[in-house]
């Protein structure tokens, strides 16, 4: 849900008020509506976000409405080895979204990763483990417990009368045989999971302990990568490919183009998952975005936040930064920023335009492209170099016309 930002001043007083009087801060956020405590939540800085949230009268009525990023950058923050009790109060969303962004590098899970985020479930209590393994995609769970176990199926009396189970193995059921892969390996936390999911959901245990025995590992991870991208895409992250149309290349002779109409900024607002109140560096004379910014109106100021987040969004994404990093959005949004800044002045010179209404003609994105344009060295992504994508680089991002094409321009 969208929180009040309006409410923003004042959420920033209560934050002073607690540096210098925590009991007189604690007595007026018990005055607040749980949006308004959300809000404060969501204003204070990571490093004192843990005794912030200690100051709230009633907790688990204001952690369900903090956004899902920002959820899982105040698990971070605080240390996922202590964060089973915040884990207790999220909702099954803000759990799944945590693990889509914080478990996976690039296309590929991050075993490490996954780990910690199991270990914290499994530190918290049997309801909260069973509904979030309810809500994460099976193939998840299945990677998990494949990391650390090998399956053996008891087979029946006729088939093979002399068979015994593998040394060191366990069993739930008296069918499916479990043993650690690494005799080092510490299985509490995947006892944790399995026993919790043989008492509270025994089909989905069955499906699970199956899996692990007979799936392919490769089709696992297919469709944990589709599911995963599927709801990235609702939070406003795209998939990599389209992500990337936003380097695509330009022919000099099309950079200054500029539409006939003016709708770059008739845009809608969308469910952010993180709370930003002001864009990181939007006080600086520097850069033309924000000189321009400062001269359109209200609404199409909140056009061009939404569309600068998404811009980072994809930014984040092509350049395959670590989404649950709270230091990646403020990275992806100064990138965007500099380059979309870059094609503003670019195109306004080209045509003899201000840059406010270069802004309501041309879209943020394509401002960023023509930036990109001009310095592409600078602008790849490392991972991806220069020398890896020639003048062709633009046709394989959805440019039907050629290279120079791009939509809505």
């Amino acid at each position: 849900m969208d929180l009040p930002r309006a409410f923003v001043p004042e959420a920033r007083r209560l934050l002073k008020l607690a540096r210098t009087d925590r009991r007189a801060a604690e007595k007026e956020l018990a005055a607040l509506t749980p949006e308004r405590q959300a809000t404060v939540i969501c204003e204070a800085s990571l490093s004192i976000r843990r005794q912030m949230i200690d100051l709230l009268p009633d907790p688990e009525s204001v952690i369900p409405l903090i956004p899902e990023a920002e959820f899982c950058y105040t698990c971070r923050s605080i240390g996922l080895e202590d964060s089973a009790w915040l884990l207790e109060m999220a909702t099954e969303t803000q759990i799944v979204t945590s693990f889509d962004l914080d478990v996976w590098s690039g296309i590929q899970i991050d075993p490490a990763r996954l780990e910690l985020w199991m270990t914290a479930l499994a530190g918290g209590a049997d309801e909260t483990l069973l509904r979030a393994a309810q809500s994460f995609d099976p193939e998840l769970l299945v990677i998990y417990l494949r990391q650390h176990v090998d399956v053996s199926l008891k087979p029946s009396e006729q088939d093979d009368p002399d068979w015994s189970p593998p040394d060191r193995s366990q069993t739930l059921e008296g069918q499916f045989y479990f043993v650690a892969k690494d005799p080092k390996d510490d299985l509490a936390p995947v006892l944790r999971l399995l026993h919790t999911l043989f008492q509270g959901d025994y089909w989905l245990y069955f499906r699970m302990i199956q899996a692990v025995l007979v799936e392919l590992p490769t089709e696992n991870a297919e469709w944990a990568l589709r599911w995963r991208t599927g709801r990235l895409e609702d939070l406003g992250f795209p998939s990599w490919d389209a992500s990337m149309r936003i380097y695509g290349f330009l022919r000099p002779e099309r950079m200054a183009d500029v539409p006939d109409d003016d709708s770059a900024l008739d845009l809608e607002s969308w469910a952010m998952p993180v709370w930003l109140s002001e864009l990181p560096g939007a006080r600086s004379d520097e850069r033309a975005l924000f000189r321009a910014t400062r001269e359109l109106g209200a609404g199409e100021r909140s056009a061009l936040f939404y569309a600068l987040i998404a811009l980072a969004n994809r930014v984040a994404v092509a350049d395959r930064m670590e989404l649950g990093d709270p230091e990646s959005l403020p990275g992806a949004i100064d990138k965007a920023t500099r380059f979309a800044s870059d094609g503003l002045e670019h195109i306004a010179g080209a045509h003899g335009l201000s840059l406010e209404d270069t802004l309501r003609r041309v879209s943020i994105e394509r401002l960023f492209r023509v930036g990109t344009n001009l310095d592409r060295e600078a602008a790849l992504p490392e991972s991806i170099g220069i020398g890896d994508y020639g003048d062709d680089y633009g046709d394989d991002y959805g440019d039907k016309d050629g290279p120079d094409q791009t939509d809505g321009v």
